[in-house]
């Protein structure tokens, strides 16, 4: 789906780019990177039409989206200005 089209359809729930982002679980500036590429993933686009066709016919999308509510973890540092895994154990090299 091209991104002006998704755009669009967003726009037809009542929803912005970060609150769409916020509801699927992802971060928004995943989403808006896909604007250079000019082309959504399938799958993101589908969640994108369904979301839009619910909120015209009057369904709560956001209930409905409640019951398989995102689980994914975002990727990268667990806690704040920490990198990488565990801190590695002294090795003592000395023979």
């Amino acid at each position: 789906m091209p991104y002006a089209d998704f755009l669009a359809e967003l726009e037809r729930a009542g929803l912005s780019v970060r609150s769409f982002a916020d509801l699927i679980g992802m971060n928004p500036n995943s989403i808006t990177n896909y604007a250079t590429r000019g082309e959504l993933p399938q799958h993101i686009a589908l969640v994108a039409v369904l979301v839009a066709e619910m909120a015209a016919c009057g369904v709560d999308y956001r209930t409905a989206i409640a019951k398989v509510a995102p689980t994914k973890k975002p990727r990268g540092a667990t806690r704040r200005g920490h990198f990488g895994g565990d801190r590695q154990a002294s090795l003592d090299l000395r023979s």
